[in-house]
């Protein structure tokens, strides 16, 4: 029955009506529609032409989308936007795939130019390449690229480098240097000197010395995270999780929303250890500082802990032995960044000031151990704290139930449940049963755990989520670089493919009622896309491409 107050109430007025599409909503109760109408940054009615029109006036723009099919704007729970946007802005992009020979050629060229101090910064080489950088000879090759420059470059985990003789000897690196926690420094077998191959921790010292001397601007972090957005942004993101931020990151993007520039919701996970980025401060001196930084559309709610490193390198922990090799033996299982008691520690002091937390696994000794931790905290009433297991590339089957029963959602990134350079590389130190055996994506939907999707870019060389959809859904490399099928069995359907990297990230990221899917009251974020995925093969969702891209009722990208 109507009251008076509701025939007093004005009804809202569209800024813009969409009709005579065909959208999908991600919402399950009504789960296709035709129309959409659009008002002050909200979705003020998601149905028929009829009931967007409602909300129509003189000033209303009202677009036919004549049967182009739309989507909620994509999720990415798993990113490194402004690393990615510095690299596009300031770096050498190493191709993928690229040998030593082109690596060489590379630096060389893009020496020319710089100053003679300037840092040579960029990637990413190939795990598979690890042998053929560490030697003195092809070290001697790079000192010589770049003209005396110091150089470091990233490898495609982002967890180890390869820095020249300059970048060491700025750095304090030699032979008998403390490669920190978990690190190393690999030496040549012949002469006994560092080849400039530096895992984990070894290549901080390094980032300390770029630092020193080649920081980037206030303005320049500026730069690389509005970027970073705007490529998101090409690929239908409009929603994304950045997996480890510093204080400049922070900044950038606590500056760019409130200057109404930052065209994306934006959940950051503060780094509490650092093995692989170099930023300062971490830790006590960063994960208290978040909320100086909140804005509309910046939730700085996660931590970030690294508890292992990645397999290629033998630095994920491991329930059962790598292969055997000279430097490990037969019983190297790996091992964790943190000791139990200190992941303890930490998910207990967060979750007492509201934060949730990320946590890097690859190996799956770190998964359950994040597992068990998890169960002791919500038995002590931690029940509403989010917890995500990123990457769990390898989980024991006896903890898969677990997730579900806990609440632990798997962050699965990056594009690795297909063929492709980094599953290689992870084949070279695991036995072939074990290491065909990853991301158990199936399994764990069928367990009723919650599924998130992340690209890792810049690790991945895209963060296009139509190719982590393709992946999970025909588990073949949709570049078609690499052959083969990985683990057939775990692949998912299309329908929860899109989940994983639409309501199922948001809901993940603690931005579920605001984004995710399209229902009224919602932020309008969306995307037009050049075709109906649902109407083509499984073997070509690689190819849907992105017209618009919507965020809080703008467009913020258009194909040209």
């Amino acid at each position: 029955m109507m009251t008076d107050t509701d025939e007093a109430r004005p009804t809202p007025v569209a800024d813009l009506v969409l009709t005579g599409g065909r959208i999908a909503t991600a919402e399950p109760g009504a789960p296709w529609a035709q129309a959409l109408a659009i008002g002050g940054g909200r979705l003020l009615a998601v149905g028929t032409d009829a009931s967007a029109l409602a909300f129509a006036a003189d000033a209303t723009v009202v677009r036919e989308l004549d049967g182009a099919f739309v989507m909620p704007g994509l999720v990415d729970v798993h990113n490194h936007h402004a690393l990615a946007g510095r690299t596009e802005l300031f770096e050498l992009s190493i191709p993928i795939g690229a040998g030593l020979d082109e690596i060489i050629e590379g630096v060389r060229e893009h020496a020319t130019g710089l100053p003679a101090d300037a840092w040579i910064t960029g990637g990413p080489w190939g795990s598979t390449l690890r042998a053929q950088l560490s030697t003195t000879d092809a070290l001697a090759r790079l000192d010589a690229a770049s003209g005396g420059r110091p150089v470091v470059l990233v490898e495609d985990s982002r967890h180890n480098r390869w820095a020249n003789s300059r970048a060491m000897e700025l750095a304090g690196i030699t032979a008998d240097a403390d490669p920190g926690e978990g690190g190393v420094i690999e030496l040549d077998a012949a002469s006994g000197r560092p080849t400039g191959v530096l895992l984990e921790s070894a290549g901080l010292p390094v980032e300390h010395a770029m630092a020193r001397t080649g920081s980037l601007t206030a303005e320049q972090h500026r730069a690389a995270s509005r970027r970073g957005v705007e490529l998101l942004n090409s690929y239908g993101v409009t929603c994304f999780q950045d997996a480890a931020v510093s204080l400049e990151i922070l900044e950038a993007l606590r500056s760019l929303d409130e200057a109404g520039e930052l065209d994306a919701w934006v959940v950051s996970s503060l780094t509490v250890n650092d093995q692989i980025f170099g930023y300062d401060p971490i830790g006590e001196g960063l994960v208290w500082q978040g909320d100086r930084f909140r804005t509309a559309h910046h939730r700085p709610d996660f931590v970030k802990i690294f508890l292992d490193g990645v397999p290629p390198a033998r630095t994920g922990a491991f329930l059962e032995p790598y292969l055997p090799d000279e430097a490990h033996g037969a019983e190297f299982h790996g091992e964790t960044v943190l000791a139990p008691d200190e992941l303890e520690g930490w998910l207990r002091r967060t979750a007492e000031r509201g934060l949730s937390a990320k946590i890097h696994c690859t190996g799956d000794a770190s998964v359950r151990l994040v597992l068990d931790t998890v169960e002791q905290l919500r038995a002590e009433g931690f029940t509403a704290t989010r917890y995500q297991i990123a990457h769990g590339q390898f989980v024991a089957e006896s903890d898969l139930p677990r997730f579900a029963e806990l609440g632990v959602v798997a962050d699965m990134s990056p594009f690795v449940w297909f063929p492709g350079e980094i599953p290689l590389a992870i084949a070279e130190v695991l036995p072939p049963e074990r290491a065909s055996h990853l991301q158990p994506n199936r399994s764990l939907l069928d367990l009723g755990a919650r599924i998130a999707g992340g690209s890792d870019w810049p690790v991945s060389p895209s963060p296009n989520p139509w190719e982590g959809i393709h992946g999970l859904v025909t588990r073949t490399d949709p570049s078609g670089r690499f052959p083969g099928t990985l683990w057939p069995e775990q692949a998912i359907t299309l329908d929860e493919a899109i989940t994983a990297f639409t309501s199922g990230a948001a809901e993940a990221m603690g931005l579920g009622h605001e984004t995710g899917s399209l229902a009224p009251g919602k932020s309008a974020d969306f995307v037009v896309l050049d075709r109906d995925p649902y109407a083509h093969p499984a073997g070509e969702l690689a190819r849907t491409g992105v017209l618009e891209t919507w965020f809080a009722g703008r467009r913020v990208f258009a194909r040209a």
